[in-house]
């Protein structure tokens, strides 16, 4: 959804001026879009700050990268790639208490590498309390549920988490987003429920990134079902361990194939693997299965041991047989040390994998995989400032004439980002 900068601004800064105004509290039930935001996954269930008015919240994301990638293929027909920074990216966060337990988010990507226009990215309205239908109504229930519904990012697996959204990079410990980048914007529905460190999320979406009411030939709508189960226990003060399951499924051949092409904001290494003639891809470097009929599931490891930390992926997608009966899987191990005084600073690395066939009757499979060495230092909790080496290559399944056919990129980049 196109708007104007100019529109976006006044907003901004009439509604900064009410913010202003206000005397300091605390948006309910949020994940801190700070340094205080890290290692958080489902929205928790602590209060946070209580409600006596409507309040409206203002934050912000900016990001900017010095890349210095080259790049080659079996073709010799790509661009030559230089050092310099890329466009820097902007994000406008307006969230808004609506009520006790009752809040909205809005987030608009004011430059994308995709889009850089200001476009809206979406919003979700979440309920935590029900107190505005009737004070105390369900407290018993809601004391560990909680409903989202919008036309935003779903949960689906805890890869989402761990990412960059834009110009929101400060949960992200590397610059590149996964391969197989689960990731969408659709209209959807979700019931979570948090106990005891125990976890179980349903959903429903309409398998959809572009939404219309247009029905033709080709038009066969159908609802993605989505889910997830597991613990996440801190076990003493020292370790924390986590494990999750999700799932993703939708039978429609024109609905549910954004799961891996939902990101509006493009990928976030530029120029990588364009021809010498031809546009270039806003996503490349990222692999998407396209798969029609699509069902997907991920398991995610979490552990934190003092400052020692480990997130893992084990993903399977696949399609149905009447679509050719395609699988890939994803593995993605990243190992962290977080240290000093507030743990400011981390080194870590991360190898991820993707390998697969289109069709079970391809004769090979399609082979990617990327590595990431780096760390970073959190200035303050709003501010980072990050540094990797990543190297990825192209090794098994595309043809002759494929641009990815011996392909690889790697070098080094630095990330500036800051998030409030």
């Amino acid at each position: 959804m196109k708007l104007s900068t100019l529109t976006l601004l006044s907003c901004a800064m009439l509604t900064s001026g009410i913010v202003l105004a206000q005397e300091k509290t605390e948006l309910q039930y949020f994940r801190q879009n700070s340094k205080e935001g890290l290692n958080v996954f489902e929205t928790p269930k602590e209060k946070g700050g209580d409600f006596d008015k409507v309040r409206v919240f203002i934050g912000g994301d900016f990001a900017l990268q010095f890349q210095s990638i080259n790049h080659s293929n079996s073709l010799n027909n790509l661009v030559e790639l230089g050092s310099n920074f890329n466009l820097p990216s902007a994000n406008l966060n307006i969230n808004t208490q609506l009520a006790d337990g009752l809040r909205l988010h809005l987030r608009t990507y004011l430059s994308a590498k995709h889009h850089n226009e200001a476009w809206v990215k979406g919003g979700y309205l979440q309920i935590d309390r029900l107190g505005f239908i009737k004070e105390g109504f369900l407290d018993g229930i809601m004391d560990y549920t909680t409903l989202t519904f919008g036309m935003d990012e779903f949960n689906y697996g805890d890869a989402h988490f761990r990412r960059s959204d834009n110009a929101r990079a400060i949960y992200n410990p590397f610059i590149g987003n996964y391969i197989m980048d689960s990731f969408a914007t659709e209209a959807f529905g979700e019931v979570t429920v948090q106990k005891d460190g125990l976890i179980a999320i349903v959903g429903l979406t309409n398998g959809k990134l572009n939404q219309s009411v247009v029905v033709n030939d080709n038009t066969d709508n159908k609802p993605s079902f989505y889910g997830k189960l597991g613990v996440d226990k801190q076990l003493n003060d020292d370790l924390r361990f986590r494990l999750t399951g999700s799932w993703y499924l939708n039978k429609g051949t024109t609905t549910g194939t954004w799961l891996y092409g939902g990101d509006r904001a493009g990928g976030r290494y530029y120029n990588v693997l364009q021809p010498l003639e031809g546009a270039s891809n806003d996503f490349e470097g990222r692999f998407n299965p396209r798969f029609k009929q699509m069902t997907a599931f991920q398991i995610n490891p979490f552990i934190k041991y003092k400052g020692l930390e480990f997130f893992g992926i084990l993903e399977s997608v696949g399609n149905s047989e009447e679509q050719g009966d395609g699988n890939f899987t994803q593995l993605s191990g990243e190992l962290l040390y977080r240290f000093g005084g507030t743990e400011q600073f981390y080194l870590g690395g991360r190898y991820n994998t993707v390998k697969g066939k289109n069709k079970a009757s391809d004769t090979s499979d399609i082979e990617i995989s990327r590595l990431n060495i780096g760390g970073g230092w959190f200035m303050t909790k709003n501010v980072i400032v990050k540094l990797e080496y990543m190297n990825q290559e192209y090794k098994n399944g595309f043809n002759a004439t494929s641009i990815y056919n011996g392909a690889k990129f790697n070098g080094v980049n630095l990330e500036a980002a800051i998030s409030f």
